[in-house]
C-alpha cells in the first residue's frame, strides 16, 4: 500500500440533533481497497457525503491528499435526474464542457457491460441498467479514491462477476458500502467499523470473513463481560441493603458499596445495536381469496432495446410462486410495475385480490410523509398498538416513525415497506429485488417469513443463496422465451 490518501482526525457530525460520528478517527492508504460496515441508518453514506465535501464536518478536520480526485457511484439516481438522457447524465460529472464525450461514454458503457443508447431517458432503464450506469458516472472520472455505496444492487450474477474483477484490477483507492460479503471478501483488504452505539470508526485489517469473526467476537467478549457484572451489581445490591437496615457505621458501609454499585453500572456496555436482528414475521394472507390469483397469457420483453410480446401460461393459485429470472434489462421490473397497477398485456388478477407490491427503488412510498403515516396507510383493521409493535419487530422506534420516508437510509426504507406489507395482509406479493440495500442479518428472517407466506408470490431476486430458501413452484425465464 502507498501513502495516506484520506485521513479523518477526530470528526463529529450530527443530522437532525442525532450524532452520527463522534471525535472519529481513521486513515486509508493510496491504493486499497476498504470495506466500509454498520447497520442500516448508522451512517455510512454520511461518512462519504462528507469526504465528498457535500457536508461539513461539525468538528474535526477530513485531510486528502493534495490533487487527489473523488467520484463516487451512489446506490440511486435522483429522482430529479430521472428524465436526463444518458449522455445528460455523464455530463453532470464534470464540471467543465467535455468536447470529447461520447467516445468516452462509449469505452466506459462497453466496461461496465451496459448497452444502451445515449438518448435513452434514465427514468426508461431497468434497475440493473441504472445499477451499472451509476457505477459508469463514476468510473468516467478516473478518480484517485472511488467510493461505492452498495453497487451490487440490481447487479445480475454477469454483472457482479464483472465489478468484481474489475476492482480486483482497480490499482486506485477505493472504498465500499455493501452487504453482499462474497463480492466484500474478494477484493477487501480491511473494514471500516461504524458503531451506531459509540459513533466511532474502528479500523480492522484482513479479509472481509476474518473481521467479520472478530467482530462477532468482541461483541461475545462484551456480552459475558456483561452478565459477571450485571451478577457482581445484584449480589452488592443485596448486601448493600442488608447493612442499610443495621444502622451506624453499617450505613456508611452501605453508601460506599452503592458508589461502588454505581461505578460498575457504568462499565456495563449497551449491547450494540449492530447486534440487533429485526424479528421473526408473518406476513398475514388476506383471508377472502381462494381458487386462481392470477393469469398471465403473454408478457413484453426487450430485445435490441425493443419490445417483443411473447405468449406464455402462468397461473397462481394461493401457496404458489413464481421466480421471474432474466439479465438486467430485459424487462422484469417493468413487467412487475404493470402486475401490481393492472397494466400489463394479457393479464388477469382476480377481482378483489390486494397486492402487496415491494419495490426496487421505494417509489410507492410518498417520501415527504412520516415512516408512521406510511404504515398507517396500509393497516388493515389493527389497533395502534400493533402498528407499533410491528414497526419496533423491524427496528423502526418512535423516533423513526416521526421521520420522514425521505431522511431515511435505503436500508430503513426496505424495512418500511417490509412492514407495510405484514400490516397491509395481501393476497399477492410481487417483490423486486427485495435484499437490495438490506443488512446481511436480516435476510434469512426475511426469507423464512416469504417462505411461510400462504398467498401467491411472484419474486426477482438476484441473490442465489436468498431464493435457495424459499420454495418457488414455477420459474419464467424471460431470456429463454
Amino acid at each position: 500500500m502507498g501513502e495516506v490518501i484520506l485521513r479523518f482526525n477526530k470528526v463529529s457530525f450530527e443530522y437532525d440533533r442525532k450524532p452520527i460520528l463522534l471525535e472519529a478517527d481513521f486513515s486509508v492508504r493510496e491504493g486499497s481497497k476498504i470495506t466500509l460496515m454498520g447497520q442500516n441508518g448508522a451512517g455510512k453514506t454520511t461518512i462519504f457525503q462528507l469526504i465528498m465535501n457535500t457536508i461539513k464536518p461539525e468538528a474535526g478536520a477530513i485531510n486528502i491528499s493534495e490533487k487527489a480526485t473523488i467520484a463516487t457511484a451512489r446506490q440511486v439516481i435522483p429522482r430529479e435526474q430521472m428524465t436526463l438522457t444518458v449522455k445528460e447524465f455523464f455530463e453532470t460529472a464534470f464540471k467543465q464542457k467535455i468536447y470529447d464525450i461520447e467516445p468516452r461514454i462509449k469505452k466506459i458503457l462497453d466496461v461496465v457491460h451496459l448497452s444502451v443508447p445515449i438518448t435513452r431517458t434514465l427514468k426508461t432503464l431497468s434497475g440493473g441498467q441504472q445499477a451499472r450506469l451509476l457505477l459508469a458516472q463514476a468510473l468516467i472520472q478516473n478518480p484517485d479514491i472511488l467510493l461505492l455505496d452498495e453497487p451490487t444492487n440490481n447487479l445480475d450474477k454477469q454483472g457482479i462477476a464483472h465489478l468484481k474483477q474489475f476492482l480486483i484490477d482497480y490499482p486506485k483507492t477505493c472504498i465500499v458500502i455493501s452487504h453482499d460479503a462474497e463480492f466484500l471478501n474478494s477484493f477487501t483488504h480491511g473494514v471500516l467499523y461504524l458503531d451506531v452505539f459509540t459513533h466511532k470508526v474502528e479500523q480492522y485489517t484482513g479479509d472481509y470473513f476474518d473481521v467479520v469473526k472478530e467482530i462477532q467476537a468482541r461483541l461475545e467478549r462484551e456480552r459475558m463481560k456483561n452478565v459477571r457484572l450485571e451478577k457482581d451489581i445484584e449480589h452488592r445490591k443485596e448486601q448493600a441493603g442488608f447493612f442499610a437496615q443495621k444502622g451506624g457505621h453499617m450505613r456508611d458501609v452501605a453508601r460506599k458499596m452503592k458508589e461502588k454499585i454505581e461505578e460498575l453500572e457504568g462499565d456495563v456496555v449497551e449491547v450494540r445495536r449492530e447486534d440487533k436482528t429485526i424479528r421473526n414475521f408473518t406476513i398475514p394472507c388476506q383471508e377472502d381469496i381462494s381458487g386462481k390469483i392470477l393469469e398471465l397469457k403473454s408478457v413484453s420483453i426487450m430485445n435490441l432495446h425493443k419490445p417483443v410480446v411473447k405468449n406464455v401460461n402462468v397461473i397462481l393459485k394461493k401457496k404458489e410462486r413464481l421466480l421471474l429470472a432474466g439479465p438486467n434489462g430485459i424487462g422484469k421490473t417493468t413487467l412487475l410495475e404493470k402486475l401490481a397497477t393492472g397494466h400489463a398485456q394479457g393479464e388477469n388478477i382476480t377481482p378483489g385480490v390486494r397486492i402487496g407490491y415491494y419495490r426496487q427503488d421505494f417509489s410507492i412510498l410518498n417520501f415527504e410523509e412520516t415512516v408512521y403515516r406510511a404504515l398507517a396507510d396500509v393497516v388493515r383493521d389493527g389497533t395502534e398498538q400493533e402498528l407499533r409493535s410491528c414497526a419496533a419487530g423491524f427496528l423502526l422506534d418512535s423516533d423513526i416513525l416521526k421521520t420522514k420516508i425521505g431522511s431515511l437510509s435505503e436500508g430503513q426504507k426496505g424495512l418500511v415497506a417490509f412492514a407495510r406489507l405484514v400490516l397491509l395482509k395481501p393476497g399477492l406479493l410481487i417483490l423486486d429485488e427485495p435484499t437490495n440495500h438490506i443488512n446481511f442479518r436480516h435476510i434469512p428472517v426475511i426469507a423464512k417469513a416469504l417462505d411461510h407466506y400462504e398467498g401467491a408470490m411472484i419474486l426477482v431476486s438476484h441473490v442465489p443463496d436468498f431464493v435457495k430458501q424459499i420454495k418457488i413452484n414455477y420459474t419464467l425465464d424471460l431470456e429463454t422465451l
